[in-house]
């Protein structure tokens, strides 16, 4: 279910904060314009204004908007300058990443308070199992108000909270609640509660597929379950069609699952203007290199795979990729990569977007790193990891990647290997 898809808040008393929890062990919690409400709680003089987080440039991107931002049409993924459009009042702001990711990792932390089972989706949402937390701590949504107070006490967020025997129906319940809401979906009560949804509140449903089953007189969940099988699976498919028609019968076996591993970390910039320049190409992706870089760090992790992702002017989109013969989390060696992949490439035309990724990863620890000849014993990652030590006292502004790497090869030059 896309980020944007909106359900009818409550009002029916089988489906509440107080309806019947019983074999309602799923939690979906799901904070409420999460980017939007950190950056007000670093700013309190902005609370109750609108507010609009994401790439403030002609090209940038909505990333999250508060609630008052939304009343006037304010989407995630909507372009920035549409929100301007719509909302030309509004408190525009470039997102803080490192505030978010601590804000997530605060929040995360009261989760896991409650349950060792907790599978995060993102920074700013989980499922939760809290069956083996109900000795300790109660009923599913005694749990469910407990960590909401918590959330709010400790970390002055606010969150939604969607209790149900699955995890789709739970995160139905969590959309349906918000913001700031408590919605218990009960076991013997789910079908009542999805069938009435529209077809776009299935996972798996596009625009595309929504279009489909439209176009086949399918514009409900109930429609859709009492479908003939054999239509939808010429429609859609057999695997969409199998995955659907459970979903519309309330059936999703899916366990929560703690152990979520990143297949890959990466970063992207899209210009502000069309660019050739490979001078500011070079600087581009030198800075994303040194993101990726920090990112892989701070997950404990390194990439054997280094891709690089340009998109023309004309939106067409070109990937390619290089295997290391060692894993790295090393901002120059992702930036050597993906200079070379993208002089090689050589486009030849106006550049709209750049991206850098780090794939194949694997945890640091398991991953021995390996001098290359005639390397000094102390190198790029030393110095980056003493750059991280740096931002993390006095902010990442004090040293960028043109810096360091500018230092480092003046270090070469002037100390070059020994043969």
């Amino acid at each position: 279910m896309g980020r944007s898809q909106s359900l009818p808040r409550g009002g029916d008393p089988r489906f509440g904060p107080d309806a019947d929890d019983t074999d309602c062990t799923v939690l979906h919690v799901d904070m409420d314009a999460f980017f939007a409400s950190v950056e007000v709680r670093a700013r309190p003089e902005l609370r109750g204004r609108a507010v609009v987080v994401g790439g403030i440039g002609p090209r940038g991107v909505v990333s999250s908007a508060s609630y008052e931002a939304r009343r006037y049409g304010v989407r995630s993924a909507m372009p920035t300058m549409r929100a301007r459009a719509l909302c030309p009042h509004a408190v525009f702001l470039p997102p803080d990443f490192p505030a978010y990711s601590a804000a997530s990792r605060a929040v995360m932390q009261i989760f896991r308070d409650v349950t060792p089972l907790v599978e995060p989706l993102s920074l700013d949402e989980a499922f939760l199992d809290v069956a083996g937390a109900r000795r300790l701590f109660g009923p599913p949504a005694t749990i469910a108000r407990r960590i909401r107070e918590r959330v709010a006490g400790e970390e002055g967020l606010t969150c939604s909270v969607g209790v149900a025997p699955s995890k789709f129906v739970a995160k139905l319940g969590s959309t349906r609640a918000k913001p700031d809401g408590l919605l218990v979906i009960p076991a013997d009560q789910v079908l009542d509660f999805l069938h009435p949804l529209p077809v776009s509140a299935l996972w798996g449903v596009g625009e595309r597929s929504a279009e489909t089953l439209r176009r086949l007189g399918l514009t409900t969940i109930v429609d859709l379950a009492e479908a003939p099988y054999g239509m939808l699976r010429k429609a859609l498919g057999e695997a969409s069609a199998r995955h659907l028609h459970e979903l519309a019968w309330g059936r999703d076996p899916r366990r929560v699952s703690p152990e979520h591993v990143e297949k890959s970390i990466g970063a992207e910039v899209t210009f502000d203007n069309d660019v050739a320049d490979p001078v500011e190409i070079r600087r581009a992706l030198l800075a994303l290199s040194e993101k990726v870089g920090v990112r892989l760090r701070r997950a404990g992790q390194v990439g054997r795979t280094v891709s690089l992702k340009v998109r023309m002017a004309d939106f067409r989109t070109v990937n390619r990729s290089r295997t290391l013969g060692v894993p790295t989390d090393v901002a120059r060696e992702l930036f050597d990569t993906t200079w070379a992949l993208y002089t090689a490439l050589d486009p030849g035309e106006r550049i709209r977007l750049v991206g850098v990724r780090a794939e194949g990863l694997a945890p640091v620890q398991d991953t021995p790193r390996q001098l290359t000849l005639g390397a000094p014993e102390r190198g790029w990652r030393e110095a980056e990891a003493a750059a991280d030590a740096a931002a993390a006292r006095f902010g990442r502004s004090v040293i960028g990647p043109a810096s360091l790497l500018a230092a480092r090869d003046r270090q070469q030059k002037e100390n070059p290997p020994r043969p």
